[in-house]
């Protein structure tokens, strides 16, 4: 028999619990959430007029007929409208202190975002043809025209050799300089520049045509305008400010360490812990059951697969092959299952690990007092998931003031690329269920088997963990690592001292949390009124698993997390 835990005096008291968290609240909104103070994790979400991508749709439907002359009456319903960034752009103007200047003065008319309006053979001779739209004005800034040749092909062809670029020109229509300008010109003009202040970069024999654009500077970034050809006639004309070279060049080695770090630091030993916690399922099979899990991380694998289908726009954008698509998902659903099986085996091993050293730290349905359990578990989940957010903005602002960390927009995680935003927020609970089952619940007494210390297990297992976010768009990509350092060690604090339950739920809460307020960001009744219901889910969910489980349908035995473990495990205790 196993003996449950914890003290009680292990746990902080529910009014200093409650403190806490309203002061982690109010350094929340302070630092992250207020616009003037905001920092630029989440104040980059945040838009007070954006059109809808109807708006988006019918503006690009409107130029493309009036100043492309296609004519799109057959099928301009089936427009893709998708959301690009620039995230080059705003991370110099980021890092470089420039974003209020770049918007007050050229942010109308050229944007880092944009909604990408795509429509797939628009007529005989074109494959697509992408408009850009600026997010507020509505106003066209760029389009696209892309013939049966695709980008990708053109671009490739675009980094080989001379021969190459004489296959371009020709490609081109062996346009001569002074052609392509007559060739710009209506073009140039109906987009609103002024031919006296443009300063012609390309000369003859180049491929397109480039021009900066006098006056138009900001820091080291200047405004440029691209114009590409195809067949003798304009294919696309896209203006921007370009970025520093010292500063692309940083990004691409930041990145370069990001993937190493994400493969070797993270994959490799996540890879591991699952391959032991298959082993441990096995080897403590006595102590737990191989139905513990099943729900969990069924629940894990059905959400991951809505999050993924629901990113499909983020495929389709790029006009790939509707088979490579399915053969896409389906690998990604395989990949998704076996992530899934590792939750799975992780939730067995752990709770078997755990039971045989006589400590239950996941209470089991029907125990005796398991229903309230969950409620409290809730409850403390919602603290400490406040206390977290808390946490997390002092640690953006002190690295942001030392190490000068500084994030960028990254378009295939946004909202706005998804078929249905309002579900965005469920990808909390996959984090919350496969990170807590794999990090915390097993990845800790693991690790103590070998370090012989609680502390070194939880740090280690941490660490791991934070390596698996340096991919995202956060530079020096050593701030995530640094402030989900403090956050996964907290965690382990909340799990050892309240159990899996209360861990799940503030992973779940805390996640939830940011998730929701970037839905509610983009405006809307309905998104409003979706972050906050995923706000209050897991309070729901919590009460509908109490309703199942409510007194006098548990078995009798002791009540999980009680105090009669006489030496618990300590987070800063070297045992």
């Amino acid at each position: 028999m196993f003996s449950p835990m914890k003290p009680s005096s292990r746990r902080l008291k529910t009014k200093t619990l409650w403190l806490m968290a309203l002061i982690g609240l109010v350094i929340f909104f302070i630092v992250q959430v207020f616009p003037s103070t905001a920092s630029d994790t989440l104040q980059m979400e945040q838009s007070d007029d954006v059109i809808t991508k109807d708006q988006a749709r019918m503006e690009a439907i409107e130029f493309t007929q009036s100043v492309l002359n296609i004519d799109l009456s057959g099928h301009p319903e089936n427009a893709l409208v998708t959301y690009e960034s620039r995230s080059d752009l705003y991370g110099y103007l980021t890092k470089a202190d420039l974003l209020a200047s770049y918007l007050k003065t050229y942010g109308k008319q050229f944007p880092y975002d944009v909604f990408r309006v795509r429509f797939n053979e628009p007529n005989d001779v074109l494959g697509a043809l992408t408009v850009d739209v600026h997010m507020t004005t509505g106003k066209v800034v760029g389009f696209e025209e892309i013939a049966s040749s695709s980008n990708a092909n053109k671009q490739m062809m675009l980094n080989y050799g001379t021969e190459t670029n004489d296959s371009m020109r020709a490609w081109e229509g062996d346009l001569t300089l002074e052609e392509k300008e007559q060739l710009a010109a209506p073009y140039l003009s109906a987009f609103g520049f002024d031919p006296s202040k443009l300063e012609r970069v390309s000369g003859e024999g180049d491929i397109g045509l480039l021009y900066n654009i006098k006056g138009y500077e900001l820091g080291e970034s200047r405004a440029a305008i691209d114009i590409r050809y195809e067949y003798g006639a304009v294919s696309s004309l896209e203006s921007y400010f370009t970025v520093p070279k010292p500063h692309a060049d940083y990004v691409a080695g930041q990145t370069r360490l990001a993937t190493w770090l994400t493969f070797a630091g993270y994959a490799l030993f996540t890879f591991v812990l699952g391959i032991l916690a298959i082993v441990y399922s096995a080897l403590t099979r006595a102590h737990t059951s191989f139905k513990r899990g099943i729900v969990l991380a069924s629940a894990y694998f059905v959400l991951s697969v809505i999050g993924t289908v629901n990113m499909l726009p983020v495929f389709e954008k790029d006009g790939i092959d509707p088979i490579l698509l399915v053969v896409g998902f389906a690998v990604q659903g395989l990949v998704t299952l076996i992530l899934a099986a590792s939750v799975y085996f992780s939730l067995v091993g752990g709770d078997g690990l755990w039971r045989k050293n006589g400590i239950n730290l996941w209470a089991r349905s029907r125990e005796e007092g398991y229903g309230r359990h969950v409620l409290t578990s809730v409850a403390d989940g919602y603290a400490w998931a406040l206390i977290l957010l808390g946490v997390q903005s002092v640690v953006f602002f002190i690295l942001e003031r030392t190490i000068h960390t500084w994030s960028t927009t990254d378009a295939t995680q946004s909202p706005y690329n998804m078929v249905y935003p309002i579900l965005f927020p469920l990808l909390a609970w996959v984090a919350g269920i496969g990170e807590e089952a794999v990090y915390r619940l097993f990845g800790i007494p693991m690790l103590k088997k070998m370090f012989r210390s609680t502390f070194v297990a939880s740090l280690l297992t941490t660490l791991i963990w934070a390596l698996g976010h340096t991919l995202y768009p956060i530079y020096p990509v050593i701030s995530r690592p640094i402030e989900l350092t403090f956050i996964g060690l907290l965690f382990s604090l909340i799990f050892l001292r309240y159990g899996f339950a209360t861990v799940v739920f503030s992973h779940v809460i805390f996640d939830s949390i940011l998730m929701a307020l970037s839905l509610m960001f983009m405006g809307g009744a309905l998104n409003i009124a979706a972050g906050l219901f995923y706000i209050a889910l897991p309070a729901i969910v919590a009460y509908v698993i109490y309703l199942f489980n409510p007194p006098g349908k548990e078995r009798p035995g002791p009540s999980p997390l009680q105090p009669q473990q006489p030496e618990p495990p300590q987070l800063l205790q070297q045992p």
